[in-house]
């Protein structure tokens, strides 16, 4: 007896191997779509090797009685696992988030003087400051504008403020926010969180620079971190 639920077991448990080694394209295109977000120092096959891992652990827990479709199932939590592995790298530390913030504010100062974003040696210049300190600072910015607004919203003053405020609350005022914006800017949060497109992408579309497009995203950011009391000026 003990034999046959063991045979049994084993046999379920190759289905299960099957069925997510058919969605593994799937994967492989969303481990992709997302390192074309972010920045070359991470590596398109350890998104894939980890989403592949996730995949694999969620078709053998999958019961088709509840899910009818395995892929919408598995979906979110396969991309979930690559976001926890971007949260698990570390990137913002107390001294990064504070060079983040200056590097903001003279990148806005130098886009509207130049019309270009400045190089890390130019920032370095004007902030006094390392240039692989500058570096490593840019690297982990980019790398947070992919995450969900709320692991953004976290990102300063330890996100004190975020973990204080109701969901519900912090909803509606992305929503109140969001409304208030410009049609262009709102089109811009529209294809870059919900489309989710890269900014070249949505630079063809928009005919407008991906500067101006970072400056407008992390703008309405600094927005929504003000509406809920996180930013001090």
């Amino acid at each position: 007896m003990q034999q046959a639920v063991s045979a049994y077991n084993e046999e379920l448990r190759h289905q299960c191997d099957e069925l997510a080694i058919s969605y593994l394209p799937a994967v492989k295109a969303m481990a992709f779509r997302l390192k074309e977000r972010l920045p070359s120092s991470i590596d398109y096959l350890d998104l894939y090797s980890i989403g592949t891992e996730e995949l694999i652990k969620v078709a053998r827990r999958y019961d088709e009685s509840i899910n009818d479709s395995f892929w919408g199932y598995a979906k979110q939590r396969v991309y979930g696992s690559m976001l926890d592995y971007l949260r698990s790298l570390d990137v913002v530390s107390r001294a990064n988030r504070k060079l983040i913030k200056q590097i903001d504010k003279e990148i806005d100062i130098f886009l509207a003087k130049y019309e270009r974003e400045p190089s890390d040696e130019e920032l370095a210049e004007i902030l006094n400051e390392d240039v692989a300190k500058i570096h490593e600072a840019r690297i982990a910015s980019e790398i947070y504008t992919v995450m969900p607004l709320e692991d953004q919203l976290k990102m300063g003053d330890e996100g004190a403020t975020l973990d204080k405020i109701e969901q519900d609350e912090l909803i509606e005022n992305i929503k109140k926010i969001l409304s208030s914006l410009k049609e262009r800017e709102q089109m811009v949060m529209q294809l870059y969180y919900f489309e989710e497109l890269t900014l070249k992408e949505i630079s063809e579309i928009l005919n407008i620079t991906e500067s101006r497009i970072s400056q407008i995203h992390k703008s309405v950011i600094k927005k929504i971190k003000e509406s809920i009391g996180e930013e001090d000026g």
